[in-house]
């Protein structure tokens, strides 16, 4: 997939109010400091496109973003320790699961995990939450630099031991690098052959 046009197009807080012409839409969803916002701006080619922040929980909202007018790729809140009150963290779970299980032309949610850290029960627990919910969903290990390759599948063998003990088929995983934008392609040949064809939603 080349990515020839990227534009933003909306905010919303209720997915009624998203675009509603149907074209394909593929989510992206971390914990709040997995590097979410950096990943998408690589992907598009993009240098602030999604608002990169230092403060985690910067993305509140559904974002909308329309690429080679075609399909959208849809930012979505951060979950885990974004410093926010109790009463934020209810109404974004709210707007997170009402998307999730109702957004029709949604194809597959890119679940972002940092590949630097552990396997983290909180990941753990929203991939059985899509699992439950047939919701379709890959895997994306973020900061995967060359720099931190022991590091990273030291991290990546933890987690198919882990998948493989508890699912029947291991989802899809990409590692990737904003950084050094290694693996960018691979995402984005996945996305291109899953909008492509209808059946494989």
């Amino acid at each position: 997939m080349k990515i020839r046009a990227a534009s933003f197009i909306s905010s919303n807080a209720n997915y009624k109010k998203c675009p509603n012409d149907l074209r394909p839409e593929v989510a992206f969803i971390g914990r709040s400091n997995v590097g979410k916002s950096s990943l998408i701006n690589a992907l598009l080619q993009r240098k602030q496109l999604a608002k990169v922040s230092k403060t985690p929980g910067k993305t509140q909202v559904i974002n909308h973003f329309l690429v080679n007018d075609r399909i959208y790729f849809v930012d979505l809140p951060g979950y885990g320790w974004a410093q926010v009150g109790h009463a934020t963290k209810i109404k974004w779970e709210k707007m997170l699961r009402e998307y999730l299980l109702h957004r029709e032309n949604m194809f597959v949610v890119f679940l972002l995990i940092d590949s630097k850290i552990t396997p983290q029960e909180i990941d753990l627990a929203f991939m059985r939450w899509l699992g439950e919910s047939r919701i379709p969903f890959s895997i994306i290990l973020t900061k995967a630099d060359k720099k931190h390759k022991t590091l990273t599948k030291k991290n990546y063998t933890a987690l198919t031991r882990i998948l493989e003990e508890d699912w029947e088929t291991i989802p899809s995983i990409f590692l990737v690098s904003s950084h050094d934008k290694s693996g960018m392609q691979e995402v984005l040949s996945y996305i291109q052959e899953i909008t492509s064809n209808p059946l494989k939603k």
